[in-house]
Formats: structure tokens, sequence, C-alpha cells
């Protein structure tokens, strides 16, 4: 378990509020990539959220057991999308808590695909293709070059 991990909510919270979010510098390369990864990724799924609370609302009107369905899986997905970016956003300031996080992540995107596969007589491909997309970001944290800056700045702030 990662020693900086976090003990209240401020430690989860992205330092300096969302406004550094497209700020990169010092980040090697590979890290740069999987933070852009991450970050993308969860603004299109707020993206997808909304379009989805609004195919809810639509379900509503004709299936209200459905439509409150959908929306329970859209809010969930929100939070999930939202999580992700604070995530990738910790990551970058070289917490390997959101590092481990986001890998764990990366993991439920396999056991999803699977999953959706498995349901769909092997139809999930779309599932498949953003598990691949999210491992790559995961390989990406984890490349020696990565290590060696988590461990620059861990002993920078220590």
């Amino acid at each position: 378990m990662p020693t900086d991990r976090p003990h209240n909510i401020n430690d989860v919270l992205p330092k300096g509020g969302f406004s550094g979010m497209f700020s990169v510098a010092g980040l090697p390369i590979e890290l740069k990539v999987s933070y852009w990864i991450w970050l993308i990724g969860g603004l299109l799924g707020l993206l997808g959220s909304v379009i989805g609370f609004f195919g809810s609302l639509v379900l509503f009107s004709f299936a209200p057991g459905a439509g409150v369905l959908v929306l329970i899986l859209v809010l969930i997905a929100l939070a999930l999308s939202a999580a992700q970016i604070v995530l990738a956003m910790r990551m970058k300031e070289g917490k390997e808590w959101a590092r481990l996080a986001l890998t764990i992540v990366a993991g439920v995107s396999l056991l999803l695909a699977i999953l959706n596969s498995a349901s769909y007589g092997g139809q999930g491909g779309t599932n498949f293709f953003g598990f691949v997309i999210s491992a790559v970001a995961t390989v990406l944290m984890w490349l020696p070059n990565s290590q060696m800056w988590f461990k620059s700045v861990k002993g920078a702030t220590a």
C-alpha cells in the first residue's frame, strides 16, 4: 500500500483545484501520455453520462422502471468518470495511491469487458477496445522512467 495514501477528502482533491488540468510540465513523456489517456477517457465518460441522463429521462415516459435503472447506472458512470479525472490529476502530482487506484480501474475495465463479452455472445468488442486503451495507460504509469519520476517526487516532498 502506498505510504502517501489520502487521510481526508482534501488529500484526494487536486492541489489548486481543476485549473491545473492541462499543465503537464515536468512529467516524463510516458506519464504525459498516460495522463492524457486517463483524462480524455474521464471527460468522454462525463459526456456519455450527460447523454445517458437525457436518454433515461426519455425512457421514463414509456418504461419508468427501466428509466430508473438506467438513471442509476448513469449516475454511477458519472461518479466513476469524475473519480477517474481526479485520480489522473493526483497521479500527475506524483501520488502513488492515485496510480494504484487507476491500475485498479484498468482491472475493473478488463472484468467488465469479459462480463460484457460473455453476456452478449462475444459482441463486446468496444469494451475490449476500452480496456486495451486503459491497459496502455496503466503500463505507461509503471515503466521504469515513470517509476523513477514517482521516486524523485516522493524524495522531493519528504
